[in-house]
């Protein structure tokens, strides 16, 4: 078995299919005002690094860092296929982040989620990642939880 993960443009077929997977998945649980993820348009626009992990070449999971101030990047459309869940590629998309902020000078990781995200939220705490208020753009939303790891 080999994994690779690699900055991939978010319009590649690859990517769009992981990310729509997202949205299909979020779509039943949160209505669209508690659903913050970014579109291939915006992530495109916003110059959002983005990341493919694919296990024997097959795309497996996927995320982006929006490098938001000198400050800090929030992580964006984290998603690992359901078929390839438990062999901790969560955990490793959080590294491929968490090293390429490292390397830009970046001292935190934020992130928002949504309540129903149980698996995402047991990833992100394991990892270090610490409950906060929410941060800007995001407000008070029962459906929304906000994280930050210092890095």
């Amino acid at each position: 078995m080999t994994i690779t993960i690699a900055e991939e443009r978010p319009d590649h077929p690859d990517a769009i299919g992981l990310i729509t997977e997202l949205e299909a998945h979020l779509e039943p649980l949160y209505p669209s005002t508690s659903r913050h993820g970014f579109s291939v348009e915006k992530l495109l626009a916003e110059n959002v690094p983005f990341f493919v992990l694919r296990e024997d070449g097959a795309p497996a999971a996927c995320a982006g860092i929006k490098l938001v101030t000198p400050d800090f990047g929030e992580v964006k459309r984290m998603y690992v296929r359901p078929a390839f869940r438990g062999r901790g590629f969560g955990a490793m998309m959080l590294d491929q982040l968490a090293g390429y902020a490292r390397s830009r000078g970046l001292p935190l990781l934020r992130l928002e989620t949504g309540i129903h995200q149980h698996t995402a939220i047991k990833v992100y705490e394991a990892y270090g990642f610490r409950r906060i208020p929410p941060f800007p753009p995001y407000r008070e939303d029962p459906l929304s939880i906000c994280y930050e790891l210092r890095l």
